[in-house]
């Protein structure tokens, strides 16, 4: 399962640093979470490190995202196989 970033999110910058999989990054309001780079820190930490360090608790699993275990796990080996695209660019902001 990926992790989503609710819109509670205060923008406090302390979750994407701390992403081993560069899945987190600045979306048009708030910071986004890339599912197809979340693999809830499997592989690295015994715990997504994200949800460990957000004030407000606005990361959930992804409803959308349901992988299991073992899913999570090829996916950070392909992710460290080079196998999977960089996250997206961040979009242009329609008031910039």
């Amino acid at each position: 399962m990926a992790l989503w970033i609710t819109d509670e999110c205060i923008n406090c910058d302390v979750c994407e640093p701390e992403c081993p999989n560069q899945a987190i990054f600045m979306g048009l309001e708030i910071y986004e979470i890339d599912p197809s780079r979340c693999t809830e820190c499997v592989g690295h930490f015994d715990e997504p490190q994200c949800v460990q360090v957000c004030p407000v608790t606005c990361i959930p699993v992804n409803p959308s995202c349901v992988e299991t275990p073992q899913q999570l796990l090829e996916k950070y080996r392909r992710l460290q196989d080079g196998q999977l695209a960089a996250s997206p660019a961040p979009a242009a902001s329609p008031l910039a």
